[in-house]
């Protein structure tokens, strides 16, 4: 089959002057833009930013600020004072002597004194960590790896929806040329009916000859519905999941006699590239930092700090200023902290164990998806051969039926051939480029 650009109509009407025509890789750009897993995937990229962020922002000190006022409805601070007793006995003689006998009454009576029952309280605190056991460092890098992990959920989100795109492309793309079929053999099966007509009334053929090219038209027209159905569900899918409002589009595709055949990768060397080891490699980072983390997490820490305070709590204004050095030692949390340490670790080798394991599925999946592109390549090599053995087979009984030497279930058989051989040519080709989209993403293209 000689090379040709087909250009195939996505919609009932296919002399749409005003339709616009995609070529996969626009439908796939336009999926990627507009396919809410792809709007998710980046959103997460966004968070996972800020996180990183936030996690920077322990590097600085932690500055706060305090303040309180009070009115109670008593003094927080009471007390009783006996004057009598803050006396030396020399004094009180003498006091005796002098004072009338109500203010020695007055003495010798305890006095209550009430303080702080309002005031004011303001302090502003710095303290800067200088030590704490990795876990700031160890919590930045932690950071760095979500924010990198999101990057390579967002390539696999990416791959997903380029495949899917791609199926239905495809898909469509098949089925518009079995329509394609569909209306070369309804064409075939007219002239064939024009010559058995005309054969019926010259009383060369029997009329039962007629009566079976009509029921095979009858199921061609029947074929037809069914394709026209399937190319408006799929039609209206692929506008869907590329975000286009406009389902009158036509797509492109550049159809060859035989697709030559993909480079095979070094799948050892590829394996680093893809997504999915790199994602299982970050597990083991990640389990790796939350283990030093724990670590840190029940080792001592130690801090530096400043602060000035005001305070009016005697109804008199007093503010000073102090530096501290602040160490804190946990003791019993080692007892817990330990069991957390070695959990830790368990997740750690188990993130090695699963990189290992993992990476060999990987590469099988590699050559798996090899395999399959070179069968799906050979499967269209021989769905061509076939195409062009059922059109001599088809060509030679209806020169048969002709000159009278075969009936026409023989010919309306090799039409069937011919039919079905062109069918499995385009299952094929469409087969064969999904295949080699999904070889190019397992080894990370």
């Amino acid at each position: 089959m000689r090379k040709s650009l087909f250009v195939i109509l996505c919609c009932a009407c296919c002399h749409c002057a005003a339709a616009q025509t995609y070529t996969l890789q626009q439908l796939q750009d336009s999926a990627l833009q507009n396919n809410i897993a792809i709007r998710t995937a980046r959103l997460d990229i966004d968070a996972a930013k800020e996180q990183r962020k936030e996690a920077f922002t322990k590097y600085f000190p932690n500055i706060s600020a305090t303040g309180l006022w009070f009115n109670a409805n008593r003094g927080m601070g009471k007390m009783e004072m006996h004057p009598s007793e803050m006396i030396p006995a020399e004094m009180g003689a003498m006091l005796g002597q002098i004072l009338p006998a109500e203010a020695l009454a007055a003495i010798s009576n305890p006095v209550s004194i009430s303080m702080m029952k309002n005031g004011t309280i303001g302090s502003v605190m710095a303290m800067q960590p200088v030590f704490a056991g990795g876990q700031i460092v160890n919590g930045n890098k932690l950071a760095r790896v979500g924010e990198e992990v999101s990057h390579l959920q967002l390539q696999l989100s990416e791959n997903e929806v380029e495949k899917t795109a791609g199926q239905y492309f495809w898909q469509l793309a098949s089925l518009q040329e079995k329509m394609k079929t569909i209306a070369a053999v309804d064409t075939l099966l007219s002239d064939i009916y024009k010559d058995v007509d005309a054969a019926v009334r010259a009383g060369v053929a029997m009329r039962n000859d007629l009566l079976q090219v009509q029921l095979r038209q009858n199921e061609i027209e029947s074929q037809r519905f069914k394709l026209q159905n399937g190319i408006s569900i799929v039609r209206q899918l692929l506008a869907q999941y590329c975000g286009l409002r406009d389902t009158t589009f036509l797509i492109s595709y550049q159809q060859d006699s035989l697709s030559p055949l993909a480079a095979k990768q070094d799948h050892s060397q590829a394996l680093a590239t893809t997504a999915e080891y790199q994602l299982l490699g970050k597990q083991v980072e990640a389990t790796a930092l939350q283990k030093k983390m724990a670590i840190g997490q029940n080792l001592p820490t130690v801090a530096v700090g400043a602060g000035y305070t005001y305070h009016n709590l005697m109804d008199i204004d007093h503010h000073f200023g102090m530096v501290f050095l602040n160490v804190s030692v946990p003791i019993t949390d080692w007892w817990g902290g330990l069991h957390n340490i070695k959990h830790r670790e368990i997740a750690h080798r188990k993130a090695i164990e699963q990189l290992e394991d993992n990476a060999q599925l990987l590469q099988i999946r590699m050559q798996n998806a090899w395999n399959s592109v070179v069968e799906a390549q050979q499967q269209l090599a021989l769905a061509q051969r076939s195409i062009e053995q059922a059109g001599e087979n088809l060509r030679l009984n209806r020169h048969y039926y002709q000159a009278g030497t075969s009936k026409m279930s023989d010919l309306l058989e090799a039409q069937l051939l011919y039919q079905q051989a062109c069918d499995k040519h385009t299952d094929a080709f469409a087969d064969y480029h999904i295949k080699l989209l999904e070889y190019r993403q397992s080894v990370g293209e």
